[in-house]
């Protein structure tokens, strides 16, 4: 089902609401900086952010309940900041550090919403049912290289399949092992593969994506035994409650590394990105491009082009490049 475009009325209103939240938030923000009086401050990174509240974790450990200055971006988990203490549990966040990396997605007027920040992994999470969808996750996939993060595709619920059918299942993977991606089979339900799972997430800030449905919750909940525990004592340090449905959090996992869960990426867009970025996104295509006869090439059906030789010869997958097509496609249109 295509998302229901905004009138330019319901945008300046929603525009109009959120402003004076800011407003409110600001002045909050900025009574609290006033009340620290000559506080030091110091370094601390986001591991919650609910609405605009954020619980950053200290040097020590100890988690804070933080506001936001005015103007200094978007901070969201994963994100290192400068903050000021007001008191022994609460706090302001003064600046925002440069980040190494940043997944985003944009908001319902086009402009990029960050969603976590300098992770290393994306794990993009199919299953089974429901149906997968290539043209998905060809988009994770592309997020994954534009921003210059290891992707890893984790297929859920294998349970679910036996013998021949899981044998065809997993067969429209192939191509995507022959580019390079790796690729997981697990069973939240079973246990099974975790242990692959996990070896892929030591070491590595992960963020899990994938479609509803696909079981993302249930990995969760296997990789993080003790969640309930973990998000209590976060729920309790930080002031900012249970609010499982809206809140980002970075957990720890106990085998090393940490995963973001984040509800903001149960549904998820490209940013807006030029064709060639959109070329670069398809490590595939790297080798060919800039070797079709013309130089604006669209891939479509001009003599010469590299990209449909490749396909005649076996090297690219015509399903990739029909993703391609599409994408770029609607990127020139505007439309998502």
């Amino acid at each position: 089902m295509s998302r229901r475009r905004l009138t330019q009325q319901q945008r300046a209103r929603i525009e109009s609401i959120q402003e004076r939240r800011r407003t409110k938030l600001a002045e909050r923000a900025e009574k609290s900086l006033s009340d620290a009086s000559e506080t030091p401050s110091q370094e601390g990174r986001v591991v919650i952010r609910h609405g605009a509240t954020l619980g950053v974790v200290d040097e020590n450990g100890q988690v804070f309940q933080c506001l936001i200055r005015q103007n200094i971006g978007h901070p969201v988990c994963g994100d290192r900041v400068v903050w000021q203490p007001v008191d022994d549990h609460r706090g302001v966040v003064t600046a925002l550090q440069p980040r190494v990396s940043v997944l985003s997605r944009p908001d319902y007027s086009g402009r990029e919403k960050p969603l976590a920040a300098n992770i290393t992994q994306l794990v993009v999470v199919l299953a089974p049912r429901p149906e997968p969808s290539g043209y998905l996750l060809d988009q994770y996939l592309i997020a994954a290289e534009t921003i210059g993060i290891r992707p890893l595709i984790a297929i859920n619920k294998i349970d679910l399949l036996e013998n021949e059918g899981k044998q065809r299942f997993l067969s429209a993977y192939d191509l995507y092992r022959r580019i390079g991606y790796e690729l997981v089979e697990v069973s939240a339900k079973l246990a099974h593969g975790l242990d692959s799972l996990i070896q892929h997430l030591a070491g590595e800030t992960s963020i899990l994506v994938g479609q509803s449905g696909v079981g993302k919750s249930s990995l969760i909940n296997a990789l993080l035994p003790n969640l309930e525990i973990e998000t209590g004592r976060l729920s309790e340090a930080s002031g900012l409650g249970r609010h499982t449905t809206s809140t980002a959090t970075c957990y720890n996992l106990q085998e090393g590394g940490e995963l973001i869960d984040s509800p903001g990426v149960r549904s998820f867009r490209l940013t807006k990105l030029s064709r060639g970025q959109l070329e670069q996104g398809f490590p595939e295509f790297r080798p060919f491009l800039g070797h079709c006869r013309f130089n604006n090439c669209s891939h479509l059906h001009e003599p010469g082009c590299a990209i449909r030789q490749a396909i005649e010869a076996g090297e690219v997958s015509p399903q990739r490049l029909d993703n391609f097509l599409h994408l770029a496609q609607s990127a020139t249109s505007g439309q998502s």
